[in-house]
């Protein structure tokens, strides 16, 4: 056996933070979602919003990423990106996807299954024209997820984009935008000692309700 392998082996943390009880919880996993980000974002977590996207292509091949979320509200978790992208691409042919948060530094993690939408037009847009300039114009240029020749070609196109709009706004590119994962299944994980861990799951129920459950670590 390896050193290396040895060290990995032997990697272990033990977990003794906070309890996570079914009769604790909010009954709506958005409220809980909100509860634990508010606590991440006053633990002073780099990038809370951080997420990891799972995409699978037509055929049924996983992919995953992370990407900024930009918003969460009743309707689901919402980010932005390219629409011709390869997740772009795949979510058109498979919206079924996975969302991951971890933030270690609370010993928690949450793991999202649904389905996803576009947003509209509109919001798209006012989300567009609130972001600064500099990422307004790396999203006109940039062809995302597809091969280049190199960084030279993309920086100047950069520049050019920038000085052709320099005193004007600058239109939101039709392959770029919003999207909205609309969660079926929710699960909170809370790290415990001896890896008892609590792990508490929301399952979608019907329009209005959710039935929570508590699974084995």
């Amino acid at each position: 056996m390896s050193v290396e392998k040895t060290v990995i082996e032997n990697l272990r943390q033990e977990y003794s933070s906070e309890s996570l009880s079914e009769k604790d919880v909010a009954k709506d996993p958005i409220k809980q979602f909100g509860k634990w980000f508010k606590e991440a974002m006053d633990a002073g977590i780099n990038e809370p919003n951080a997420m990891t996207l799972a995409t699978t292509s037509i055929d049924r091949k996983p992919s995953a990423r992370i990407v900024l979320m930009k918003g969460y509200e009743e309707r689901g978790f919402i980010f932005y990106s390219n629409y011709l992208s390869a997740k772009g691409k795949e979510m058109a042919k498979n919206p079924v996807v996975a969302l991951v948060f971890f933030w270690p530094e609370l010993a928690r993690q949450i793991r999202i299954e649904g389905t996803v939408d576009k947003l509209t037009k509109e919001e798209s847009e006012k989300y567009f024209h609130s972001r600064p300039k500099g990422s307004q114009i790396g999203a006109v240029v940039s062809p995302q997820s597809q091969v280049i020749d190199g960084r030279a070609g993309l920086e100047k196109s950069w520049h050019e984009t920038e000085s052709r709009y320099e005193n004007r706004d600058i239109p939101k590119p039709a392959y770029w935008g919003g999207y909205v994962v609309r969660p079926q299944v929710v699960e909170f994980w809370q790290g415990r000692p001896s890896r008892l861990h609590d792990r508490i799951v929301y399952k979608k129920a019907d329009k209005q309700n959710w039935k929570i459950v508590r699974l084995a670590p």
